[in-house]
């Protein structure tokens, strides 16, 4: 049997995921990833509403995304041993009040300290949705699924830039950048009322007991690399970002060797290190590294292209990601099929069309002069790009959650969203960075196409680990 095979189906008692339920799921699951993005386009109105400094909005974006990433794999874990559903519904309701508190800060500093609230439920509620997928469905319902999961997590990221853009430009009861947050609240309510009828509940055979060491090593780790990632470019790179970032494979290596020790003394490691050790997990993270490392860029420097270098408004540079959200949407539901033909062969295909889109894109903007360049002209390079998306972000969960076993589901799924947001960050800290650094010597057209050119040389990368991948996807 191929290592990429999917594990075996839930037993005849076990709950089943309906349509109801799957749908309440991902609609829990959009929340997340729409507001890690949402916020981007909000941060000028942020800024004048709150007199909010530089190192102020990087944290509203950065206590986000740090809370989010970090608390992940506890957030699986908890829902192992108490039930995915109820940590669905506490997360969701969490979410919803966090939110609530965003939309109402009377300060930039109120508003992080809830962006970290808002982050921390984040982590609470994701892991729920593709654990309880894998738990309660199996065959061809799991592989939609988990398509459809996949879709949801890269068209959640440009509905967030396309809503906030909306969002914001609609000033709706006057309410400015604060609709952006406020918006979450009906439809927590919607998620609510429909999870507690429709998703069933499921839970590790023999829950673990809690490992203290593990969590604290873990979120130390994380806390140590993305903090000073997401915020040291805007305080100018302090000492105490240069030495989070020295001590952060030290922690790293304290925390695998505590998870190796209570591995092998019979304990519950937080994230066993035989699970990481399965061939197809290991695949899977390796994959996920381009995919999310040049996704985050893209996404950071089209965002800077199309508002300062285009001088588009946030509703015109919203809508102009559009066509990349429909091919991304399409591709991700037509990927069962076309991993049917092809197996892991898909992969070079996402790869192809990827880089198609990307300089398609380079080109447009580079030949073209940038007052005539419309959102028209740029479509079919976003098309383009968002095919190769679409069909990436579910083949990396369908291969990293495939050796997992259901008793582990929580923690499996913890692990592939950590190592998806965990890049996200370090994409737009190290390529945006690259941007950023290069536009006042080179221009905004070169650092362009020069960060794109690097996401191209990623997506070789990935075309040939794809290659040496087993063809059969199970």
């Amino acid at each position: 049997m191929s290592t990429l095979t999917t594990t075996a189906p839930p037993t005849r008692d076990a709950p089943r995921l309906g349509r109801v339920g799957l749908l309440t799921v991902l609609l829990g699951a959009a929340l997340p990833m729409i507001d890690f993005f949402i916020v981007n386009v909000a941060l000028p109105s942020i800024e004048r509403d709150l007199d909010a400094s530089p190192a102020g909005l990087e944290m509203v974006v950065a206590g986000y995304a740090v809370a989010y990433a970090v608390l992940l794999v506890l957030g699986g874990r908890l829902g192992d041993t108490f039930g995915r559903r109820r940590l669905f519904l506490a997360g969701v309701a969490a979410f919803g009040l966090a939110s609530l508190a965003c939309g109402l800060a009377p300060g930039v500093w109120t508003l992080v300290g809830a962006r970290v609230a808002q982050g921390a439920a984040s982590a609470l509620l994701l892991p729920q949705v593709l654990a309880t997928i894998h738990a309660t469905t199996s065959g061809a319902r799991r592989t939609r699924a988990v398509s459809l999961y996949g879709s949801v997590s890269g068209v959640g990221i440009v509905l967030g830039q396309v809503a906030g853009g909306l969002l914001v430009a609609a000033d709706v009861f006057g309410t400015g950048w604060r609709a952006v947050f406020l918006v979450n609240v009906p439809v927590v309510v919607l998620a609510l009322l429909l999870a507690v009828r429709a998703v069933p509940d499921s839970r590790a055979e023999r829950p673990a007991r809690g490992d203290l060491a593990g969590t604290a090593l873990l979120a130390a780790s994380l806390t140590a690399l993305l903090l000073p990632l997401t915020e040291g470019r805007a305080t100018g790179w302090p000492a105490w970002s240069v030495l989070s970032l020295v001590a952060a494979p030290f922690l790293v290596l304290a925390f695998v060797a505590v998870e190796r020790r209570a591995e092998r003394s019979g304990g519950s490691p937080l994230l066993p290190p035989s699970l990481v050790a399965a061939p197809a997990v290991r695949r899977g993270l390796v994959l996920g590294l381009p995919i999310f490392i040049g996704f985050a860029s893209w996404m950071f420097v089209t965002a800077v292209t199309l508002q300062q270098g285009l001088r588009y408004g946030p509703l015109e540079a919203g809508l102009t990601l559009v066509p990349m959200g429909v091919a991304q949407f399409a591709a991700s539901t037509l990927a069962p099929r076309l991993v049917a033909r092809l197996g892991s062969r898909t992969l070079v295909v996402s790869a192809v069309s990827h880089i198609a889109g990307l300089t398609a894109f380079a080109l447009t903007a580079l030949w073209v002069p940038w007052d005539r360049i419309t959102p028209l002209m740029l479509a079919p390079g976003l098309a383009l790009t968002g095919i190769g998306t679409g069909l990436q972000l579910p083949l990396y969960y369908r291969i990293v959650l495939g050796a997992v076993p259901a008793a582990r589901a929580g923690a499996g799924s913890g692990l592939a969203a950590t190592v998806q947001q965990a890049c996200l960050a370090v994409g737009v800290a190290t390529l945006g960075s690259l941007f950023v650094a290069l536009v006042p010597g080179v221009g905004m057209r070169v650092a362009l196409v020069v960060v794109l050119a690097v996401q191209a040389v990623g997506l070789v990368g990935l075309a040939v680990l794809a290659l040496r991948l087993p063809r059969g996807l199970g």
